[in-house]
């Protein structure tokens, strides 16, 4: 059987979903971005058990405890990867098997266009805790546990696990992480995101469609703001990327009108921007549009 043909009209009209990294120091409000998504149609994975500042959210929330909890959910909610084997995570042998377990996805995912998930900070933890019981985690030649396999096994299935559920074709998938800030050996600032071992730090980039970081800035005034830096090349070295070529330099910190800008950019040609545009004009044009907070 050969592969269908998709035409460009069918691709454009298939809905699309963003899938986005938000970082930010912590207490700087990124639990608090859930209360700017639709609370019928949003999913709120919360694996921090953390949710005092959204108390006043009226969503749906999950709480997974455990690494294969998570595993079962996210192959639940983006549906299973054929070409796997049958005894692989994510495959349809496991989709078939936690759909036995959670019912219908029809019937219980149908309405969420959103899955919020809080935090890949602490996903790590309880992967690389459920990654220390494995056999990948002791030396073959005298079982005694091995640090070294136990981190490797933890970047597999991260990557595996996050990679599987931003391919949930037309949901909007957020990933929440702590940033964290250091010099380095230059005495320059650096930030990372706080997460366990260093394939998935590295690799998050490239999975995702966006990456922007929740910052405090300060305006010309020397006032203090909230924004989210949404743009590679940035004066403070924020992780930042965005593909959609619609987010400006800096934009208001509000999460469902960002995705709302981004997926705006997948039905509308992006305008050409003049040659003479640089980073001090964007810079300038976009922290007149974010309010002080």
């Amino acid at each position: 059987m050969s592969l269908p043909i998709i035409s460009a009209d069918q691709r454009l009209a298939e809905r699309h979903g963003v899938k986005l990294v938000l970082l930010g120091k912590s207490g700087i409000g990124k639990t608090s971005q859930l209360k700017t998504l639709p609370e019928d149609s949003t999913l709120f994975v919360d694996l921090e058990a953390g949710d005092l500042a959204v108390r006043d959210w009226h969503g749906d929330c999950v709480r997974p405890s455990t690494w294969c909890e998570f595993r079962d959910l996210v192959a639940f909610l983006a549906g299973p990867n054929p070409a796997l084997p049958a005894d692989a995570p994510y495959s349809e042998a496991h989709y078939r098997h936690v759909c036995e377990r959670y019912g219908d996805p029809s019937q219980q995912i149908a309405k969420y266009d959103t899955y919020f998930v809080d935090s890949i900070t602490v996903l790590a933890r309880l992967c690389l805790t459920w990654c220390k019981s494995q056999p990948q985690a002791f030396s073959e030649r005298t079982g005694k546990p091995d640090l070294r396999g136990a981190y490797g096994l933890l970047g597999q299935e991260m990557i595996a696990a996050l990679t599987h559920l931003q391919h949930a074709r037309g949901k909007h998938v957020i990933y929440v992480a702590i940033l964290d800030e250091r010099t380095d050996d230059f005495n320059r600032r650096v930030f990372t995101p706080q997460i366990e071992g260093s394939k998935t730090a590295t690799e998050l980039p490239g999975i995702v469609d966006e990456v922007v970081t929740l910052a405090e800035l300060k305006a010309e005034d020397g006032s203090a703001y909230r924004a989210f830096v949404c743009h590679t090349v940035n004066p403070w070295g924020y992780p930042a990327k965005d593909r959609s070529g619609r987010l400006d330099l800096v934009e208001p910190p509000n999460l469902a009108a960002l995705i709302a800008k981004c997926s705006q950019a997948q039905s509308q040609p992006r305008p050409t921007a003049p040659l003479t545009t640089g980073l001090h004009d964007s810079a300038h044009s976009s922290s007149s549009t974010v309010s002080k907070e």
